[in-house]
């Protein structure tokens, strides 16, 4: 048997193998994708047109995957990459990749050539599979028969603890061929409860501790734990840090969270102490991928009681812990705010670092990163969180600008900064910027770029320009790879590989249809804000400083 659909006069027609894979697409939730059409996907994009996904065309694949995961941000439902086969493909990889290593749920659909063709048919074939095997959670060959499961097989398993991409190759054939009508019918996993001993354990642990602390990852967001942890730190008084892509989980002026951690040396300096302090740390859903070598075993298990509660077994050895629980994190966290609540004793729960510790640590975090500097890259991210709503949503590339950004950018709601933490791609900005205004087309959107990073994906302003949306795009220009400058310099290593030209990129933004501003001084960068907020285009504003501007800041 095949599914069916009915035609607008009223017959019946067999749903192709490719109608049937957007059709779980758009179940799923997905109503954007991107890329770049070739003939081997004009099947695959009718498909999803007419399943009511729409298709957008990009200027690179990888900047079309960065796109989607902005859209993923704002929508919760999996990007979707489409790319035709060989370089199409290919020019897919980094931004896949990313996905793999920043959690983040992606179909990845490629278009290949039949098999009896490519026994004899060379010309960009390769096997694309093999590529992507390496790079994602799961690779299949999309069958006609079976192309309902082998849909439903990749969304369940891109939506799984932890998320990311999954990749499906797309015989010409096959795409327009009718399609078996098996529906699975398996019901949603729940998430996991941890074992009543553990529950146990942690609880006595909890109540024992003077200086307990937390670190809170990616897989808190993932899974939507930020009431269940607001519940848990605030009844066990509990100081907090997260990692980048958390941040904001819960508003960063809660006055239990001490900022971001892992990135910056700066920030670690005093952060890191309070780690070695600790009588209890607390892995709340901690990815320890995206983490430095400084984060590499910063505590130890024979001085300290490490709990870790996490959404995988530990495999990655980069730190250990003495009790490891691998459960849902927001039942886990319920339960032992719920335990708590019923077996607390007021008079003989202790003060909580009670020489103060946590209040010097973030008096010493806030004089770190000052924002008085007269101009420079603290300053233009000092005016900017100024001047734009506490609603606005921003994206920021690799490079000595996030660092810093990651530090002083203040998030009051989940993913309110997204960002590459684990693969730390560069010329991941801007696409996703794009992503974000185009769905949610209400809400600032504002982009933080290095100019080489800027560079790496100009031409997608055209794509801003052809959508209608009208991000910000703020870019740091230095007319240097700054962080890799600054590396350099410390080393005292002589200068080479990291300088480029002074580009004007107000024109450029300008010559793609949208606004272009270049400012050097406060006031400036005050006004063009200000402007940019208004406008019905994009605006690119260049923020022209020294490159020795960054140093001593991160």
């Amino acid at each position: 048997m095949t599914e069916t659909t009915t035609t607008d006069d009223g017959d019946t027609a067999p749903l192709r193998a490719a109608d049937v894979l957007a059709q779980r697409l758009y179940d799923a939730g997905c109503r954007h994708a991107f890329g770049m059409p070739g003939g081997e996907v004009l099947t695959l994009v009718d498909a999803l047109t007419k399943a009511g996904i729409t298709f957008h065309l990009a200027k690179h694949e990888n900047s079309a995957g960065f796109m989607g995961e902005g859209v993923h941000h704002s929508d919760g439902a999996p990007a979707i990459l489409v790319a035709t086969l060989g370089p199409g493909a290919l020019n897919g990889v980094n931004v896949v990749a990313n996905a793999h290593q920043d959690r983040v749920p992606m179909v990845v659909l490629t278009g290949c050539v039949d098999a009896a063709e490519a026994a004899t048919y060379t010309h960009q074939v390769l096997d694309h599979q093999a590529v992507f095997s390496a790079i994602t959670k799961a690779s299949f060959r999309l069958d006609a028969e079976a192309a309902g499961v082998i849909a439903d097989k990749a969304l369940r398993i891109a939506t799984a603890e932890r998320n990311g991409p999954v990749h499906i190759d797309v015989p010409i054939s096959v795409a327009d061929t009718p399609a078996g009508s098996h529906r699975p019918r398996i019901a949603p996993a729940r998430a996991t409860q941890a074992a009543p001993a553990d529950l146990a354990q942690a609880r006595g642990w909890l109540e024992e501790a003077e200086r307990p602390l937390a670190i809170v990852g990616l897989d808190a967001l993932t899974q939507n734990a930020g009431p269940a942890l607001q519940a848990f730190l605030e009844h066990h008084q509990i100081p907090f840090v997260t990692t980048y892509k958390a941040k904001g989980i819960l508003p960063e002026n809660h006055p239990l969270c001490l900022g971001g951690a892992g990135l910056s040396p700066l920030a670690d300096r005093h952060l890191l102490p309070l780690v070695q302090d600790a009588d209890l740390i607390l892995a709340l859903g901690y990815d320890p991928i995206e983490m430095r070598p400084g984060w590499r075993n910063a505590w130890d298990c024979s001085q300290q009681r490490v709990i870790d509660i996490a959404a995988e077994d530990n495999t990655h050895y980069m730190h250990d812990a003495t009790l490891t629980v691998v459960a849902g994190l927001t039942p886990t966290l319920r339960a032992l705010t719920v335990g708590a609540q019923l077996a607390d004793q007021p008079d003989t729960t202790p003060d909580r670092w009670p020489d103060g510790q946590i209040a010097k640590a973030r008096a010493g975090l806030a004089a770190a990163f000052a924002r008085d500097q007269a101009w420079g890259p603290a300053a233009i991210i000092d005016e900017c969180q100024k001047a734009l709503p506490s609603n606005t949503l921003a994206t920021a590339d690799s490079g000595a600008h996030r660092i810093l950004l990651s530090q002083m950018w203040h998030c009051h709601e989940p993913r309110a900064l997204i960002q590459s933490s684990g693969l730390c791609t560069m010329g991941c900005a801007v696409p996703m910027a794009i992503g974000r205004k185009l769905a949610q087309p209400d809400r600032p959107v504002v982009s933080f770029s290095g100019d080489a990073g800027f560079l790496m994906v100009a031409g997608e302003l055209s794509t801003a320009a052809e959508l209608g949306v009208a991000p910000i795009f703020v870019v740091f220009v230095d007319a240097s790879l700054a962080l890799i400058d600054l590396k350099q310099r410390q080393r005292k290593l002589d200068n080479a590989g990291v300088d480029f030209g002074q580009h004007d990129f107000a024109s450029i933004g300008a010559a793609f249809g949208g606004h272009g501003i270049r400012v050097r001084d406060r006031d400036s960068l005050r006004t063009a804000l200000a402007a940019a907020q208004k406008a019905d285009r994009f605006t690119v504003i260049a923020a022209e400083f020294d490159r020795e501007a960054y140093d001593g800041l991160i």
